[in-house]
């Protein structure tokens, strides 16, 4: 309907300029949005009061000509103005019954749109890193994320779905380190475990299939590590010196041997978690392979072909001061290694070498100081940093009742998002996760995830969904058929306030669709379905649907069909299930 009253609008402005009169706004600039009371009508339009400037005229009487020059339509009923200049349009009746029609023909498809024309669109989201299970906090991003992905497919855009995999680096080799302690005590008790390597039971468990699978492979004499662990030393010196002896005795090729058993199996434990939170990705991209292959350094090559590298006190380093970052940034130590950064640099140069037109990471809130130095590294690059929408989830905090849970990878000390799911169910999760704007943080209510009351909101919703298969259900065992509305007529008798009501909820769901995606806020969405989900539970309990009179009952049950579509709909653009029995 929108659309429809903006390509109106344009119309008439067509009609004024062939009067002579210099219009300088495009249709796509023309805006429309819903009257907050039914009193100031369906839509409203500011359209003059922005032109009028520009065309020397006073704002009401340049919305008297706007209106006058309207072509006839079907839509309008009559249009108002109002205020400074407001143009207020009232519609037909029959506008909003026909927007039952079109759900009912289109079915899923019904706020689909082309807005995206068909770009080319890379989504990275959760990342987490590989050295533990994925907990509570993961499970935020990968809710946001994969509902973004949703609402941006449904608009059109050509979506794929990666995971950077962070499978190098120091905390790579932290978990190879305590993986190899935890073995090493099960052939001797004595050996006490380093203060800040990884101590969650999935630690002993990879251990133990390294002894089942290897024996005694990894035992090397150990009094060196028993010396080295009774010192008084700082916990990252004394950990940073056990990788080095763990490599040094082992052999690079044990050494890899025990880190890729540890990161197969945590691996694949995070693909089993995401996969039953109904999260799949197209692609899992290594880090590993970046420096495997040479691309870090061949991307520090670039940077220095271009003058955006120096050396100073033995390291190498980026000039991202020069565009737009506080300070300049480490790509190599002065040990030789490469840094995060610089792994980071080339992943991205390869989002846009594979022929991203849009990328769009989804991080953590903590890595906010992530954003100006990446987009530095691409402007040198020649590549354009506004290509790339860098969007911050906040941090999830858990509560059972009035206790806050806590959550520390290395410690091991955390709720799992596998345990949340178990508890709570899928449905509740991916809901509650994005009920609020990514942006802030968010309080998770176990209990009121648990509980089936209408405070619950995914439970709200979905009853309404269930509830309107039980009409259907009680329909067939009272002998009734229903016949699906085909022409408007078929609906002229749903003129009820609480009908009429239903019925613009439902006419706005394409819009809200658009502006989550735009916005990237699968929020709006949510309180969407739990508006319309309202609107029909008060429906249902005021209007009787299955009546005698054939055309009301057939009506009504067009209706609440359209309504149960567009809940389905809007759920699994969030990941939630449509049930219909609860």
């Amino acid at each position: 309907m929108k659309k429809q009253l903006q390509a109106l609008l344009d119309q008439s402005l067509r009609v004024l300029e062939s009067e002579g009169m210099v219009i300088t706004v495009k249709q796509d600039d023309i805006k429309i949005e819903y009257s907050r009371d039914p009193l100031h009508g369906d839509f409203a339009s500011n359209l003059a009061m922005v032109l009028a400037k520009s065309c020397n005229c006073n704002p009401r009487e340049l919305a008297n000509r706007i209106t006058e020059n309207l072509p006839k339509s079907d839509l309008i009923k009559r249009t108002e103005i109002a205020g400074p200049g407001f143009i207020n349009f009232f519609l037909n009746q029959n506008s909003y019954q026909s927007v039952v029609l079109e759900i009912l023909e289109k079915g899923e498809t019904y706020g689909n749109s082309k807005i995206g024309d068909n770009q080319s669109t890379l989504i990275e989201f959760v990342s987490a890193n590989p050295t533990g299970p994925l907990h509570i906090g993961h499970g935020r991003g990968a809710a946001y994320g994969a509902a973004i992905a949703n609402l941006l497919k449904k608009t059109g855009f050509n979506i794929h779905c990666e995971y950077y995999v962070n499978d190098s680096g120091r905390q790579m080799d932290i978990l190879t380190v305590s993986a190899w302690m935890r073995y090493l005590q099960q052939h001797d008790k004595e050996i006490c475990f380093p203060e800040n390597a990884y101590k969650g039971h999935y630690i002993t468990d990879i251990a133990a299939d390294l002894k089942n699978k290897y024996a005694n492979k990894f035992v090397t004499p150990h009094k060196d590590i028993l010396d080295l662990l009774d010192k008084k030393e700082e916990a990252d010196i004394k950990i940073d010196k056990l990788i080095k002896h763990c490599a040094s005795i082992l052999g690079m090729e044990n050494y890899r041997l025990i880190l890729e058993t540890c990161l197969d199996s945590i691996l694949s434990s995070i693909k089993n978690d995401l996969s039953e939170f109904g999260v799949e990705f197209n692609n899992w991209y290594s880090e590993y392979s970046l420096l495997k292959n040479n691309s870090v350094n061949q991307c520090i090559a670039k940077l220095n072909d271009r003058s955006w590298v120096y050396q100073k006190d033995g390291a190498e380093w980026f000039r991202s001061s020069k565009l737009g970052d506080e300070k300049d940034r480490v790509l190599v130590r002065e040990n030789g290694q490469k840094t995060y950064f610089a792994s980071d640099i080339a992943y991205h140069l390869s989002k846009f070498e594979r022929g991203y037109k849009k990328i769009i990471n989804i991080w953590g809130a903590d890595h906010h100081g992530y954003i100006e130095r990446i987009k530095a590294s691409m402007k040198a690059l020649d590549y354009p940093p506004e290509a790339i929408r860098i969007l911050l989830v906040q941090f999830a905090t858990l509560f059972r009742g009035k206790e806050k849970l806590q959550m520390s990878t290395r410690s091991g000390e955390f709720i799992t998002l596998k345990e949340l799911i178990n508890e709570v169910g899928k449905d509740a999760a991916r809901f509650f996760y994005i009920m609020r704007k990514n942006e802030q943080h968010l309080d998770f209510d176990l209990e009121l995830a648990k509980s089936e009351s209408n405070d619950n909101p995914v439970y709200y919703i979905q009853y309404a969904h269930a509830r309107i298969c039980s009409v259907f259900r009680q329909m067939n065992e009272k002998g009734y058929t229903f016949f699906q509305s085909k022409k408007l007529s078929d609906l002229s008798t749903l003129t009820e306030d609480h009908e009429i009501k239903l019925l613009r909820s439902l006419a706005k769901y394409p819009d809200v669709i658009e502006n989550a995606a735009v916005a990237f806020e699968p929020h709006q969405l949510a309180y969407y379905l739990k508006d319309l989900a309202n609107d029909f539970h008060t429906y249902y309990n005021v209007n009787q649907i299955l009546v005698e009179d054939d055309l009301i009952r057939n009506a009504r049950l067009s209706l609440v069909d359209a309504t149960r579509q567009v809940i389905r709909n809007g759920l699994l653009q969030l990941g939630v299930s449509s049930p219909e029995k609860m």
